[in-house]
């Protein structure tokens, strides 16, 4: 039943009362060891991977006395579940949607009021007015019982049918020091209000502009940072804005034109109203947070930067004692990192680890950009990481995961470590392989970073293994070493595959040396990398010679679709998913936006595998989705046609009910390319696992 004409409903109330109990009880096996573990004689099934996260989105209310999460019993309907953290073996209450809505995350606005998004599949866009199957986003307020928030926000320009489609729009700021009330703003307008989370009232605290867009709050709430995109003579850039301490008047202080790529952001508001923290690279090769002091427009000291890696931003206190206080920096390193400061955070992270039993080895490293070496500690297995905590710090949501190790939630309070579920249960205990960071030297000398998934030798023996090079799409983008949500690593590490997955010149996270030297090197410098990376396995003993694929998706598929076109022998198959048989269709994407026509455009140039087909020599799998309207199947079927007019065989795969982006799949579209990749892997490919 909805509820205010919205898509959340408290499920099994009253009549249902017995359910919660049964709900409870699993969630209780959770807390005491989990699910039953996965028999090593069998790899788990696709299924198991592919389901919808039993536990996601964990969070802490700021008293600590309450502890939220996105939970999916069945693995295909996903509720939010509600605990009181002093009794976390009890029945929580549960939270979910009506049909074809999924909730995406949870967070608390306050103590008792939590801040839900839900994904809904419409087939009537209300904002195109155009039949059509889309997604979109709805964010709504709830009370700890499951009930609703009902609002009085009427945004500008809206009708009901788009308001209750968005729900009360887009956040700008929790409002730390206000528990009674947070920031939205409007689509359209972009104007911003302040809700009431209590009485559900709205006032419009700040006129949006069609000019203006990404407004910041400070600690307080007040609106002290913009965006505005414009030209200078013809150049396309980002102008950053930010309040006078003094006159209130917002004006632009930053310039980052598209062509340079070196984007400028604010991190963070301090204690001092005319000192913020901003993101730069400002010439180096990783972004670092630095002083910037508002009245005199100077740049002041950086106050943090990592060696090897960028810095991503700021963690700043909400406890009463040192509200605002810079808690610690957030880096990309091999996976989300947080250097703490604060000696208390330190600590909690340093106690966890212990805890539960993460171990660490030592990785030498080559900077990419000065070829400085160095080494450093990354988890040989899993690692923890502290996802959210109470204002006061005494109470603690705690992530653990790892490469192959499915992400574990745990809540610290009282002393005691206690273990709130397992993403995917079903594979607790299952063989998923090892999983490591390392580099190989491209054929011109530059150092790629990769990640390495070798599998169990106590079950396929001591390597080498058949393998599979499997690159990100993007191609501006970065793996981590951390758990693959999509399945495609450690589904084939329990198999009997090592994976390889190359951080190609061109990835985006480890440098601007490494993403620049892509630049117009598609099917060129950044396949070499890719073929490099399998010969670096065969030299290593990781890799059969002779017993590699490649499997890619959007980027990747290209890739995939290239290294077929290749003339090489270095691969056995191909599997492209989603791939470009030409570049021009993201030539012609990134032209018609005019900030990416200068941003990505320029960059995006090369090889395109349709004109090398007839040097295609092995077998080629190509699938899509029947609604990809970011790569349409045309791009799949042009060059399984082409193949076929060249006299060679082609399998091409529609999966029926499937877009391009990850996050808009089902369980049934992970599990079909899983096993789709590996029939054919086993069948045409001729190269199933030892």
């Amino acid at each position: 039943m909805g509820l205010d004409n919205l898509d959340i409903c408290l499920l099994y109330k009253a009549e249902g009362t017995r359910m919660i109990r049964a709900i409870g009880c699993l969630f209780l096996c959770f807390l005491v060891g989990g699910a039953p573990a996965a028999l090593a004689s069998e790899p788990p099934p696709a299924e198991a991977f592919a389901r919808i996260a039993a536990i996601s989105s964990v969070t802490i209310s700021p008293d600590g006395r309450h502890v939220a999460a996105v939970v999916s019993l069945d693995g295909e309907i996903s509720a939010v579940a509600i605990w009181e953290t002093d009794a976390l073996g009890s029945a929580p209450v549960l939270v979910g949607t009506e049909a074809r809505s999924q909730i995406q995350s949870v967070g608390f606005a306050a103590n008792d009021r939590l801040f839900v998004t839900t994904q809904q599949l419409v087939e009537h866009n209300p904002f195109s007015g155009r039949a059509e199957r889309s997604f979109g986003y709805r964010r709504q307020v709830l009370d700890l019982d499951g009930n609703v928030v009902r609002t009085s926000l009427r945004f500008d320009g809206l009708s009901p049918a788009q308001q209750a489609f968005i729900g009360i729009g887009s956040l700008v700021s929790m409002l730390p020091a206000d528990p009674e009330n947070i920031l939205v703003a409007a689509p359209i307008s972009r104007d911003i209000y302040r809700l009431n989370l209590y009485t559900g009232r709205a006032g419009r605290v700040e006129r949006g502009s069609t000019r203006f867009s990404a407004p910041q709050a400070d600690l307080y709430g007040d609106i002290r940072a913009m965006q505005n995109f414009d030209f200078d003579s013809g150049a396309a850039y980002i102008g950053v804005w930010l309040k006078h301490p003094d006159t209130g008047q917002m004006e632009e202080h930053f310039r980052w034109y598209a062509r340079d790529r070196e984007p400028v952001s604010i991190a963070a508001f301090t204690t001092d109203p005319n000192i913020v923290l901003i993101n730069t690279t400002d010439g180096r090769d990783h972004a670092a947070i630095v002083e910037y002091h508002i009245r005199e427009r100077e740049l002041g000291e950086i106050a943090f930067a990592h060696p090897f890696f960028d810095a991503s931003g700021v963690v700043l206190s909400r406890a009463e004692a040192d509200y605002g206080e810079i808690l610690g920096f957030s880096y990309q390193g091999e996976r989300g990192r947080v250097f703490w400061v604060d000696p208390v955070m330190e600590e909690v992270e340093r106690q966890m680890r212990v805890a539960l039993g993460v171990q660490m080895t030592e990785v030498h490293w080559t900077d990419i950009a000065s070829g400085q070496t160095m080494s450093f500690d990354v988890p040989d297995g899993a690692d923890i990481t502290i996802t959210d905590w109470s204002d006061n710090r005494d109470r603690f949501v705690v992530r653990r995961s790892g490469g192959s190790t499915p992400p574990e939630f745990y809540v610290v309070a009282n002393n005691r470590v206690q273990l709130l579920g397992r993403a995917y249960p079903e594979l607790q205990g299952a063989p998923l392989g090892r999983v490591q960071l390392v580099q190989y030297a491209a054929r011109d000398g530059l150092q790629i970073p990769a990640i390495l998934t070798t599998p169990d030798p106590e079950i396929f023996g001591p390597g080498p293994w058949p393998s599979i090079v499997t690159p990100h799409g993007g191609p501006w983008a970065r793996d981590n070493l951390d758990w693959d949500s999509s399945g495609w690593t450690q589904y084939f590490a329990a198999r009997g595959y090592a994976v390889l997955q190359p951080q190609f010149r061109g990835s985006q996270g480890w440098g601007q040396r490494l993403w620049r030297a892509g630049d117009r090197e598609w099917g060129r410098a950044m396949q070499d990398d890719k073929d490099d990376g399998a010969l670096w396995m065969i030299a290593q003993g990781i890799a059969v010679e002779g017993q590699i694929a490649m499997h890619g998706y959007s980027y990747g598929g290209y890739a995939a679709m290239m290294a077929a076109a290749r003339s090489d022998g270095l691969y056995r198959c191909a599997a492209a998913g989603a791939g470009l048989a030409t570049i021009d269709l993201f030539r012609r994407s990134t032209y018609n936006s005019r900030f990416l026509r200068e941003f990505q455009h320029p960059t995006a140039d090369g090889e395109d595998p349709l004109s090398y087909v007839s040097n295609v020599s092995i077998p080629v799998l190509l699938y899509t989705g029947d609604r990809d309207t970011v790569v349409p199947p045309s791009e799949s079927q042009a060059f399984a046609s082409a193949l076929r007019r060249a006299g060679k065989d082609a399998d091409i795969v529609i999966l029926p009910d499937m877009e391009h982006s990850i996050n808009t799949w089902n369980p049934t579209n992970f599990a079909a390319i899983l096993t789709t990749v590996e029939s054919f892997l086993h069948t045409s490919c001729q190269m199933p696992p030892r």
